[in-house]
């Protein structure tokens, strides 16, 4: 997008490179600490509370990405590890600069729905915006689920279109807004191109139909020309000439005993 080619230029010295390396360094040294204390205190410390935001800890704007899922240690390792590859392999394929401007867009997203529903937010929705972004760009790319069964990363993308779209359907307008808000970088980048793509699709599948329909029209006929006067056709006379008139407005068509002598439509 030009807009954002424009920033890059612009601002291309600002960028954070390998932001998923400090990101999920930090995630694990939050992990590291909890799982030594098992206390919640960080954890309320860093999670994105406007009420407390509001009240000076502007630190919480930020801090709240460091806050990993609280699974056991094994799990999240490869939790993190995930995240720390598609972030990787995204920055890799846009640059620095394009792949932090994801990741802040999706944070002020998050942000947004936090101070309108008045509510802490994760960052669960933005960590999904990398993974609908990576499945955009690789979709053909195979996780193995278990290690032993290989699925393409398009279809657990859809998974999670379908999970997302039910939230915005059936759930109450708290989650709603979460699930439209907290993707709106995965919108801004993309949206543009898949409603084109949808488009082209569209256009694709009209084109399809009406070639059936016109091998299937061609085919019930049992004849290919017929005059438009005298309704003969090639297979009363296999010997006589077909052409189209230049000066009609459609696709009529003369044996050649009409061709000259027939009124123009």
């Amino acid at each position: 997008m030009n807009w954002i080619n424009k920033l890059e230029r612009k601002y291309r010295h600002l960028a954070i490179e390998n932001l998923m390396y400090y990101i999920i360094g930090l995630s694990t040294l939050v992990y590291g600490i909890y799982f030594i204390t098992h206390s919640y205190n960080l954890i309320s410390l860093l999670e994105l509370n406007p009420n407390l935001v509001m009240k000076g800890q502007v630190w919480r704007l930020i801090t709240y990405i460091f806050i990993p899922p609280l699974l056991d240690p094994i799990w999240i390792f490869f939790r993190l590890y995930i995240y720390y590859s598609l972030g990787s392999a995204l920055e890799q394929e846009w640059g620095s600069f394009k792949f932090n401007l994801y990741y802040l867009l999706g944070m002020i997203g998050t942000t947004i729905v936090s101070f309108v529903i008045n509510s802490p937010v994760s960052a669960t929705y933005l960590n999904l915006s990398i993974f609908l972004a990576f499945a955009k760009i690789y979709p053909d790319y195979e996780f193995y689920i278990f290690f032993i069964l290989p699925i393409k990363v398009k279809y657990l993308a859809w998974m999670n279109w379908i999970f997302i779209v039910y939230t915005i359907i059936f759930s109450p307008i708290m989650f709603k807004l979460t699930a439209i808000v907290s993707i709106i970088n995965y919108l801004i980048f993309f949206g543009k191109s898949n409603l084109y793509n949808a488009k082209n699709r569209r256009i694709a599948y009209n084109r399809k139909n009406q070639f059936k329909s016109n091998i299937t029209s061609i085919t019930k006929k049992d004849y290919f020309h017929k005059c438009t006067v005298c309704g003969i056709t090639e297979k009363d006379d296999p010997n006589i000439e077909f052409r189209y008139c230049s000066k009609c407005s459609g696709d009529y068509e003369y044996c050649s005993n009409h061709l000259v002598n027939h009124e123009h439509k």
